[in-house]
């Protein structure tokens, strides 16, 4: 599809292989000895990473969207794009070719960083192992994640795609959590209430919801509703009762909504994870990160907010 009609995601290397070992070869053996290395394994093929399985879920929508809209580009456009050096390619494009997925355009930068041609690309998300990248590339205002493997394998659905979003820092901004980190919880329970009918703003992952949610509705439109190849997911932290109204109403505003809302009201997320079995989770506190990470849940930090500046200091 043409960018301006696809919903362009973008994958490292690292992100979409486990390049673990190639990684420390080349920290410790330095960048002509990791070329050697690539070379000389170009035929082995490279096992999945932490990005692999929602690029075969993204994959398996396109596959829908192509039967029930045959002329239609608005379905997803999956981008290699990686510091790697042309040299690399080889491997990458035999590991790609043998996994079957469809990756027809690369960017391969030879050590430059990749953010200024996100923007070139018309990148809808990023998604990299590298969290300087992410960093730079969510100051540039895309949406971008960096990607975890999960500590223990689970099965992921083929027919569906999975996605799971934190609320505040993610699909809002960080306003609320401003408040719960400078002025305690009372405090933010009573200035949720109070603005209750007051939309949140939105964070970095509220573009990519509605890209999911205007390829959902072309699936409504042909009765496909109970069979949608996608689903939505928010899991957040905060408690309905006492916070819960307030961004239900702003999806609502926004005319986006998620197909599961799940508050949590302060319980750990990685055992509710294990029941939904997302392809990716967004979060931006590191402490649910891990905690999703160690049940097996592949997670994705977003680097946006006051939770930030908390982690650094921890």
């Amino acid at each position: 599809p043409k960018p301006q009609h696809a919903i362009t995601v973008a994958v490292s290397s690292r992100a979409l292989f486990d390049l673990v070992e190639e990684r420390r070869i080349y920290e410790e053996q330095g960048l002509e000895k990791y070329v050697e290395y690539q070379q000389n394994n170009e035929n082995v093929t490279l096992k999945p990473g932490p990005a692999f399985y929602f690029v075969k879920a993204l994959e398996h929508v396109n596959a829908r969207l192509l039967e029930l809209y045959p002329d239609d580009e608005e379905r997803f456009d999956i981008v290699l794009m990686t510091n790697n050096h042309a040299q690399v390619g080889v491997r990458l494009i035999n590991s790609i070719n043998h996994y079957g997925l469809t990756i027809e355009r690369f960017c391969m930068t030879g050590g430059k960083s990749p953010i200024g041609y996100l923007t070139a690309y018309l990148t809808n998300l990023y998604l990299s192992a590298d969290s300087e990248k992410v960093q730079e590339a969510i100051e540039a205002g895309i949406a971008s994640a960096t990607m975890f493997t999960a500590n223990k394998d689970v099965p992921y659905s083929d027919t569906q795609l999975r996605v799971a979003f934190d609320g505040d820092a993610v699909l809002f901004s960080d306003e609320s959590e401003q408040i719960v980190k400078e002025q305690g919880l009372d405090r933010f329970f009573e200035h949720e209430q109070l603005n209750e009918n007051k939309p949140l703003a939105q964070g970095p992952l509220k573009g990519f919801l509605e890209d999911l949610g205007k390829l959902q509705k072309k699936f409504y439109a042909k009765n496909e509703r109970l069979n949608c190849p996608i689903r939505t997911f928010l899991v957040t932290a905060r408690s309905a009762a006492s916070s819960g109204a307030r961004v239900l109403k702003t999806l609502r505003s926004w005319g986006l909504e998620v197909d599961e809302a799940l508050f949590l009201a302060g319980a750990p997320k990685g055992p509710i994870l294990v029941k939904i079995r997302p392809h990716i989770f967004f979060d931006d506190q590191m402490f649910h990160i891990e905690g999703a990470q160690k049940l097996g849940t592949i997670a994705a930090h977003v680097p946006y907010g006051i939770a930030q500046k908390y982690h650094k200091s921890a």
